[in-house]
């Protein structure tokens, strides 16, 4: 898979989470529970304040590397954090980030965000784990734009 190196600027994420873990039996059903949820209970429409429509499954809180325990979000970017909020807050931090590009259609996206996890894992990336997430561009269906970003490991950190 090819990638490129980017830098992002802080993002002030809400939504909701749930730990997890790469290896849990449960791991695919908690994370789609989370996507149903966010969308069949409206949550993203309660979201005030967001920076754009792309929605954002972020995986932070690491408790060690991809094989340890993680908490998975599905969010949007808001323009500033709120005071209060019956949903997660988390930011993504500013830092080097190696950005992946699919293109899929959405009605089997599983599958192809699966394989492109897996192909990401086996790369030999100085990987920071503190913050990674898949950024969906659009909400076309049948030709879904994800951007999968991967947090790295600063230079002289």
């Amino acid at each position: 898979m090819n990638y490129e190196i980017v830098n992002l600027q802080e993002k002030v994420m809400v939504g909701i989470a749930a730990r997890t873990n790469n290896h849990a039996p449960d791991m695919g059903a908690v994370i789609g529970d989370l996507w149903h949820q966010f969308y069949a209970d409206g949550i993203y429409e309660n979201i005030p304040d967001k920076t754009d429509g792309k929605a954002i499954g972020l995986y932070t809180d690491y408790a060690g590397d991809a094989d340890d325990d993680y908490t998975a979000m599905v969010c949007y970017a808001v323009e500033h954090q709120p005071e209060h909020s019956q949903y997660e807050i988390r930011r993504i931090p500013e830092g080097p980030y190696a950005r992946f590009v699919i293109h899929c259609d959405m009605r089997t996206s599983s599958e192809e965000i699966s394989k492109a996890w897996q192909e990401i894992w086996k790369m030999n990336l100085p990987r920071a784990y503190i913050c990674d997430f898949e950024e969906y561009q659009n909400d076309d269906m049948e030709h879904a734009e994800i951007h999968f970003y991967i947090g790295l490991k600063q230079f002289g950190k």
